[in-house]
């Protein structure tokens, strides 16, 4: 006989029926949606401003008395060099923030570890800007990296687990597809301050870049005040005390489901972090050298990369948000393998284009980063739908911050 429970449950899924995902929703749904969309484009914000500043912060920081113009041949490969290293220590620092705070995020709860990694990316973000050697600006970085790390696996597990079912997959495509302003943000602020700023001062105004990408530690405040644990964490920390440990690291390698779910997990971040983030985002200092090789002066330079750059993250929510809803229709599996060949052929189709092409890598980057974005930043989107399914609500975090740290 029917319990009065399962006569609810049965009257609320006759009642949103035919319902499109974003109808029928309460408001702090969406006001839960809103504040972790934001938080993870501030996020995506932070990490682009060091793409985009990469190679004149590390110009000024290791040869500061040496206009960029003028490096040599020899002190360009070592800017190089270290612009390799930077963002290897940046995807370090990723990897042990997904892990540290991913447990953190099913012990302590969503809300409060969205809160703490926030602060921790925002103020890290803002101290790059102090920095006055490689080793401290290293450190800047890694610590950005671990509040970016874990505020993605709190966010994404804190809206799976408010909205119902029926509109969980889209709702986690949008929050993704947003982190796409967030790098159209970075751009807008290194354009901004390549107009604004004087010649005489081009070379440290990746210093205000970087100042800028610590005002999201306003929006804690918001997040205080506005968002509370979901009931199935609630549900989940009081079976706890019954021996169904919250964040438990050693259930997602001796429960054989679990483990296999991480395995997927951690295979398929390996494709997009380390080949495809790793690789995409070289494009603003591959078109920078492209048109400083066709004689262009370093305003003008910082001007065109930005613009480009803020094309290829058009191209990136649109390929964001179509994944989900690709995944949708079809399977998550054959999204996964759609975009993960249209990432690789993007990749080729972008350097093949630019290499060579001097004054003339701005047109191309702008005709050619959409498509870039479309296709290397795509499987994201299945990132986060996908992550959050695979793991129960006592070791959610957990399971989607692992999955990100095993492919480092």
């Amino acid at each position: 006989m029917p319990t009065t429970l399962d006569l609810e449950s049965e009257r609320k899924i006759q009642n949103t029926a035919g319902l499109k995902w974003y109808q029928g929703l309460d408001r702090y749904c969406w006001i839960v949606l809103l504040i972790a969309a934001l938080g993870w484009l501030f996020d995506t914000m932070d990490q682009n401003l060091m793409n985009l500043v990469r190679v004149p912060s590390l110009n000024e920081l290791l040869y500061k008395d040496t206009p960029a113009a003028q490096l040599s041949i020899e002190q360009k490969a070592d800017v190089k060099k270290h612009g390799g290293y930077i963002t290897s220590i940046f995807l370090l620092g990723w990897a042990a923030g997904g892990f540290v705070f991913g447990i953190v995020g099913d012990r302590l709860g969503r809300t409060r570890t969205m809160m703490l990694t926030i602060l921790i990316y925002a103020i890290f973000t803002g101290g790059s800007g102090l920095v006055h050697s490689f080793n401290s600006y290293a450190f800047m970085r890694f610590m950005t990296a671990l509040g970016v790390g874990g505020e993605w696996a709190a966010g994404a597990a804190l809206v799976a687990e408010v909205f119902p079912s029926r509109s969980r997959p889209m709702a986690l495509g949008l929050l993704q597809a947003l982190s796409a302003i967030g790098n159209m943000m970075a751009s807008v602020i290194t354009l901004t301050l390549a107009r604004v700023v004087s010649d005489a001062h081009q070379a440290t105004s990746w210093r205000w870049a970087y100042f800028v990408g610590a005002a999201p530690a306003l929006l804690v405040i918001w997040i205080q005040s506005s968002v509370k644990e979901p009931p199935q964490w609630h549900e989940a920390k009081r079976q706890a005390s019954m021996g169904k440990e919250l964040g438990n690291i050693t259930h997602l390698f001796t429960h054989p489901v679990l483990r296999r779910n991480t395995i997927a997990a951690a295979l398929m971040a390996t494709a997009g972090v380390c080949a495809v983030w790793g690789v995409g985002f070289f494009s603003p200092d591959f078109v920078r050298e492209e048109l400083r090789a066709g004689g262009l002066a370093q305003k003008a330079i910082d001007t065109r990369v930005s613009i480009m750059f803020f094309c290829q993250q058009v191209g990136a929510f649109l390929g964001i948000y179509l994944f989900a809803v690709f995944a949708e229709r079809f399977s998550r599996k054959e999204a996964f393998y759609f975009w993960f060949g249209l990432a690789w052929a993007s990749v080729m189709i972008f350097f093949w284009g630019i290499v060579g092409s001097g004054a003339g890598a701005f047109t191309r980057g702008v005709i050619l980063a959409p498509i870039l974005g479309f296709g290397t930043l795509g499987p994201f989107s299945g990132y986060t739908v996908y992550f959050p399914e695979l793991f129960p609500t006592r070791v959610r975090a957990t399971g989607s911050g692992k999955g990100v740290w095993l492919s480092h």
